[in-house]
């Protein structure tokens, strides 16, 4: 009597690379799934849905894509991919196409709204360099960004406190100058106060349009440097004038 070997178990089917396991489990004889995932490999589409009757035939195709693409594009794009790539022609009334809103990172509307804020504002402060000249006096230039361009304005004076203070302040005159459609700045003057505690710059300046002569004034704290404080003052005194005019 022959002896016979150990019994064998039988090995588990391994199922193939680069194939979702759970999906194998699943009968799906009309390639309802497959059509799905096609659909969702389109540009904007996000989710998609297949509705066949009992015997294969597609009734309802459900789309949900992103704001980037009309609706109809969808549906063009949705009509040719299932054609091209499986076959099948589906009547343009069959596919129903719902977009959802186009959601953002925080920190990329942040960004948005202040830049958008900076455009309303019409002035926004870039920078102020300063640079040795003659002998004891020194140069100012302010650049400034007004209605989207970049205008620079230079004064030069001695080298003395209240002296520098006016020159920061008359560059940023001279770069407001540049952006008037009309009308011209003038600098009334400019100093610094303390209140409540804190150094402060205050600056006037006149506007000349035509007939009309108007005396801006505006503040700023001195938190860096004075002669910074003192075109930010400036700044303050005249944004409202420019965006009263946009």
């Amino acid at each position: 009597m022959s002896q016979s070997g150990p019994e064998r178990k039988p090995e588990p089917t391994q199922p193939r690379q680069g194939y979702d396991d759970r999906e194998s489990r699943v009968p799906d004889p009309w390639g309802v799934k497959r059509a799905e995932n096609l659909l969702q490999s389109l540009q904007a589409i996000l989710s998609a849905r297949v509705v066949v009757s009992p015997v294969g035939e597609i009734q309802e195709v459900h789309v949900l894509s992103g704001s980037g693409i009309s609706p109809k594009q969808v549906v063009r794009n949705v009509e040719s991919a299932l054609l091209a790539h499986l076959g099948i022609k589906v009547d343009h009334r069959k596919i129903s196409v719902a977009q959802t809103a186009e959601v953002e990172p925080i920190e990329v509307l942040e960004q948005n709204a202040v830049k958008q804020r900076s455009l309303q504002r019409g002035v926004v402060y870039q920078s102020l360099e300063l640079m040795a000249a003659a002998p004891h006096r020194v140069r100012f230039a302010v650049t400034l960004e007004v209605n989207g361009q970049e205008v620079v304005g230079e004064d030069e004076a001695a080298e003395t406190t209240r002296a520098r203070l006016q020159a920061a302040a008359r560059a940023a005159v001279a770069a407001l100058d540049k952006a008037l459609p009309r009308g011209t700045f003038q600098l009334e003057g400019v100093k610094i106060i303390e209140a409540f505690e804190e150094e402060l710059v205050v600056a006037g300046v006149h506007v000349v349009d035509g007939r009309e002569t108007r005396l801006l004034t505006g503040t700023a704290e001195v938190r860096e440097a004075a002669e910074q404080a003192a075109v930010l003052a400036v700044l303050d005194a005249t944004n409202r004038w420019f965006q009263s005019r946009q």
